[in-house]
C-alpha cells in the first residue's frame, strides 16, 4: 500500500561534527523525492538513520502518521522501507538467488533443515517479472556488470514488500545507458504506487525524474525546489555560491609529443584483444579526450599505459622512453599522474588515514620518509595543506579515508596525483560520483595542469565532460581510434563515430 514518510527535526552528531541539523522532510506516496547535495552534505547519514543503520540523536521518524524507532534495517523493512546502498551489499561468490535470500532464508525440513533454493529462485523470477527488472537467479554476482548488480539490489528490496525505496547515489558507477534504464525503472515503480527517495548530486537526472527536490548543504535543509528549477539555481543552492557548469579554458598551446602509442595490442581478462593496433599521440600542453561507449577498450588502454596490464604488441613511449615492462611504481615516478576508474579498488586504501593516502606514491622519499620509516610530522603537515587546497571535507588528516563520501575520496586521489611535477596526467572517469562543486574544481585543476605544459589524457563515459575538457577528441570503438576530431564537432557526428559509423558506413565487425 502507498506509504507516507515524515522526518521531523532529525539531528545526528559525530563528536563535534553535526552531520544532520534538525532536518525536516516529507515524502508523499507514489513520488520520487530527490535529496540533492554535495558530497559530505549529510545525505547518506540521514538515510542511514531512516534505514536503521544509525539512530538519530534528536527528532522523529513518522510513517503513515505513526512515530517509529528503527534500531536495525529489519525494523525499517518491517515498516515498508528498503534501501539500495551506493556500495552494493552483495556477496560476490553467491548467486543472485542466494544473495536475495540472505537474511530471509526459506528453510525446508524444520529449523535445522536446508535452504529452499527452488523457492528462492521462484521469488526472484516472480519479483523481477512483476517489476520489469530482468535478472538471472543462477548468475554469480562477481560475473555481473555493475548495472545488473544494482538491479539485483533493487529486486532484493522489492522481495521484502517495501513501499518506499531509498536509492543512495544509484547512478554513481553506471554508464549513461544503464542510468537511462534505471530512471525508467524508477518511474515504473512510482506508477505502481511505490515511493522513492533518490539521493544524488547529478542535476540533469534530478530534473528528469524527480517530482520534488530537497537540497541539503552542510547538514541543513537549505531549500526545496521543483524539477522546473534551472540547473544553475540548483547548483547554487547545493554549493552556496554561483557555480560555473561550463569548462573555462584558453586555447591550448601544444608542444612536443609526450605520450606516443604505436600499434598497441592489449588483451582483456578473457584473453581477447580489447585494444587492437591503436595509435595515438598526446602533446605537452593539451588535453586529449577519449570518447566512446564504455567497454570499447578504454579501461585496458589506460591500464596498459600505467603498467597494470601487459602489452601484447606495440609500444607506449613517454618522451621517447618505452614504458613497456616498467612497473606501475616506476611509471608514476617517471612523472605520470593517474586517476583510476575505480577509486575504491585502485585509488585509495580505505583503512589508511587521509594523510597516509596522500603520500602513497611518495611515502619512502624525502621529506615524507625513507626505505625504513615515515616522518609523521611532515606527512601530517603536507596533508593539512592539501586538505585545505583541495577542499577535502573530513575531520582531519587522521580520518580514515573509508569514512569519507565518494566525492571526497576522489579529491584525495586528485590531491595526491596533482601535488608533484608531472609530464603526463592520465585521468580515467575523473569526476565519477562527484558533485557539481567538486566537478568544477577538478576540471579547473585539469586545465591548470595542461596550462603548466603537462600532457593530459582524459577518458570519460560522459561525452559532455570529454568535449568540455578536450582540445582534441579521439573516438574509440572496438579497441581502435576511429577518428580524432575537434571538440566543436557536432555531438551527432561524435555519437555516430561512437557507434562505429564513419562516413555513413558502419565499421565492419
Amino acid at each position: 500500500m502507498p506509504l507516507k514518510l515524515e522526518l521531523r527535526g532529525i539531528t545526528k552528531r559525530f563528536g563535534d561534527l553535526v552531520a544532520n541539523d534538525h532536518i525536516d522532510l516529507t515524502v508523499e506516496p507514489g513520488e520520487v523525492h530527490a535529496l540533492l547535495g554535495e558530497n559530505g552534505a549529510g545525505k547518506s547519514t540521514l538515510m542511514n538513520q531512516l534505514y536503521g543503520l544509525l539512530q538519530p540523536d534528536e527528532g522523529q521518524i513518522v510513517v503513515d502518521d505513526e512515530p517509529k524507532v528503527f534500531r536495525s534495517p529489519r525494523d525499517a523493512i518491517a515498516a515498508g522501507i528498503g534501501m539500495v546502498h551506493q556500495h552494493f551489499m552483495l556477496v560476490p561468490v553467491f548467486t543472485v538467488a542466494e544473495n536475495i535470500a540472505l537474511g530471509h532464508e526459506e528453510v525446508r525440513g524444520g529449523p535445522l533443515g536446508w535452504l529452499d533454493r527452488r523457492r528462492s529462485r521462484r521469488d526472484v523470477i516472480e519479483t523481477s517479472q512483476r517489476y520489469g527488472l530482468p535478472v538471472d537467479p543462477d548468475a554469480l554476482i562477481e560475473d555481473l556488470p555493475v548495472g545488473a548488480q544494482q538491479r539485483v539490489e533493487i529486486v532484493k528490496a522489492l522481495t521484502r514488500d517495501v513501499d518506499l525505496l531509498i536509492l543512495d547515489e544509484p547512478t554513481a558507477v553506471l554508464t549513461p545507458q544503464e542510468t537511462e534504464e534505471l530512471l525508467t525503472v524508477m518511474r515504473s515503480l512510482t506508477d505502481m504506487g511505490k515511493s522513492i527517495v533518490f539521493i544524488t548530486h547529478k542535476l540533469k537526472e534530478v530534473k528528469s525524474i524527480a517530482d520534488r527536490i530537497t537540497v541539503i548543504r552542510r547538514g541543513k535543509v537549505v531549500g526545496t525546489a521543483s524539477p522546473q528549477t534551472s540547473e544553475d539555481e540548483l547548483a547554487s543552492l547545493m554549493v552556496g555560491r554561483a557555480v560555473n557548469l561550463e569548462v573555462t579554458k584558453a586555447p591550448a598551446e601544444p608542444g612536443r609529443n609526450v605520450l606516443k602509442i604505436s600499434g598497441l595490442v592489449v588483451d582483456d581478462d578473457r584473453g581477447t584483444h580489447a585494444v587492437q593496433g591503436l595509435d595515438v599521440v598526446v602533446r605537452a600542453g593539451e588535453v586529449l579526450g577519449i570518447a566512446g561507449v564504455q567497454g570499447n577498450g578504454q579501461e585496458e588502454l589506460v591500464e596498459a599505459i600505467m603498467g597494470l596490464r601487459p602489452v601484447r604488441a606495440g609500444t607506449v613511449e613517454l618522451d621517447n622512453e618505452d614504458l613497456s615492462g616498467m612497473s606501475t611504481k616506476q611509471i608514476l615516478r617517471s612523472g605520470v599522474g593517474y586517476i583510476p576508474e575505480d577509486r575504491s579498488h585502485d585509488g585509495v586504501v580505505k583503512e589508511f588515514t587521509v594523510a597516509e593516502n596522500l603520500v602513497l606514491d611518495m611515502y619512502d622519499r624525502a621529506p615524507y620518509g625513507n626505505a625504513f620509516k615515515l616522518n609523521p610530522a611532515k606527512v601530517a603537515e603536507s596533508a593539512t595543506e592539501r586538505i585545505a587546497q583541495f577542499d577535502i571535507r573530513c575531520q582531519g588528516p587522521e580520518t580514515a579515508v573509508g569514512t569519507l563520501s565518494g566525492g571526497n575520496q576522489q579529491k584525495v586521489v586528485v590531491a595526491r596525483e596533482m601535488s608533484r611535477p608531472l609530464r603526463l596526467f592520465v585521468a580515467s572517469q575523473p569526476t565519477r560520483g562527484v558533485d557539481v562543486g567538486s566537478i568544477e574544481f577538478i576540471h579547473g585543476r585539469i586545465i591548470h595542469e595542461r596550462d603548466q605544459g603537462t600532457a593530459v589524457l582524459v577518458v570519460s563515459s560522459e561525452l559532455d565532460e570529454v568535449v568540455g575538457l578536450a582540445d582534441r577528441v579521439a573516438v574509440m570503438y572496438r579497441g581502435r581510434i576511429l577518428a580524432v576530431v575537434s571538440p566543436d564537432t557536432p555531438r551527432e557526428e561524435i555519437g555516430l563515430l561512437m557507434a562505429g559509423i564513419t562516413g555513413g558506413e558502419e565499421e565492419s565487425k
